[in-house]
């Protein structure tokens, strides 16, 4: 049941407008595309009375999100909530390529100007989630992942993209917007930008932090100067156990210093950016003066297919830090008439599709 799938993911109350807060424009169609609202028009006109079923699918295996919110845009915006039927799967649920995972019978006018905007939901909601669960699947079973979609789309998607990726079993996010709808508080480390006003004094930076937000984890960042190792040291030696963990976000356009120390000759084995063998190499350094505590956060460029590989050659990571690869929109959803009046019809290539799966939603939700 709903209820039940939700408290698998750690969700206790089911989300409804007053945690979505929507638009009021909704209602008046604003966000609605100008076809839908013509076809509303006539629909009135012409066929007032008339009772449809639409459906929504995708066409790739997806980890399935926004349908709480879907619902609660029907139950807040549609005429007459209250007659129409509902069947839906649920926000983590796996959906195979042409599976319905959303099902309204009603009067058309009543809710059918509401179909782009329950396309969008789907499709950006899933997406993120479907992207998520990629990098979960990829990860090795110690590490953790943060999301970082901040700084690579409006912030106004903050709260339903940190919903997402709490779907899919992120849990840790950077800002609070984007636990607005769990309940997550935004962490971090500090930015290239502390340093640098710092004088790219590192452990001057780093004594600035923790002095003023002495209750966070001392996470450092270590690749300002492209030196990571040697930064690394310098502030283990420094804030001994105080230090929880470095992180590295090396851009892949640079190459550590540690490899002029240590030049590799092998075209195979990548040496820019944050990479498996600069990773090893801190770990090492690391354990080998004693500070077997701190532990290491990677970002900059990572996607599954990264995360994979990390995971094959065993690198350790503790956290990735993940941000732009999460956020892309890899699905997309359809919605369709495909019931008349009790009478299966749909456009060439279409048909109406059932499944057990599909549980009927109540109006009101409490």
């Amino acid at each position: 049941m709903l209820e039940l799938k939700r408290k698998e993911l750690g969700l206790q109350d089911r989300l409804t407008n007053k945690t979505f807060k929507f638009d009021k424009r909704y209602g008046e169609g604003y966000f609605s595309a100008s076809y839908f609202l013509k076809t509303e028009k006539i629909i009135q006109e012409k066929f007032a009375d008339t009772i449809v079923t639409m459906q929504w699918f995708t066409r790739n295996d997806s980890r399935l999100c926004g349908i709480d919110e879907a619902i609660a845009l029907l139950h807040t915006f549609a005429r007459n909530p209250q007659d129409l039927k509902i069947l839906a799967l649920n926000d983590g649920d796996y959906v195979k390529p042409m599976e319905p995972v959303l099902k309204v019978t009603g009067r058309y006018q009543d809710f059918g100007y509401l179909e782009g905007a329950i396309d969008g939901i789907l499709a950006r909601r899933t997406s993120v989630c479907t992207n998520c669960d990629e990098v979960m699947k990829a990860k090795s079973a110690s590490s953790n992942v943060m999301f970082f979609g901040d700084r690579d789309d409006d912030p106004r998607n903050h709260p339903g993209d940190g919903y997402a990726a709490y779907v899919a079993g992120v849990k840790l996010v950077c800002s609070d917007a984007m636990g607005e709808w769990t309940g997550q508080k935004g962490i971090g480390t500090m930015p290239h930008a502390l340093i640098v006003m710092h004088k790219m004094d590192l452990i001057k930076a780093s004594e600035d932090f923790h002095q003023t937000f002495p209750n966070d984890n001392l996470t450092v960042l270590v690749d300002t100067n492209n030196d990571v190792i040697t930064d690394t040291l310098l502030v283990a030696r420094h804030f001994k156990n105080e230090l929880f963990a470095v992180r590295l976000d090396t851009s892949a356009s640079l190459e550590d210093k540690y490899f002029e120390r240590n030049p590799i000759n092998d075209n195979n084995v990548e040496t820019h950016g944050v990479n498996v063998t600069l990773v090893k190499a801190l770990r090492k350094a690391l354990d080998a003066e004693g500070y077997n505590h701190v532990k290491i956060v990677v970002s900059s460029g990572f996607t599954a297919s990264k995360v994979a590989m990390f995971t094959k050659e065993n690198a350790p990571v503790d956290t990735y830090g993940i941000g732009g690869s999460l956020i892309k929109c890899t699905r997309s959803f359809t919605g369709d008439v495909v019931n008349i009046n009790g009478q299966q019809m749909a456009k060439v290539g279409r048909h109406e599709m059932f499944s057990e799966r599909l549980k009927e939603v109540k109006y009101p939700i409490e």
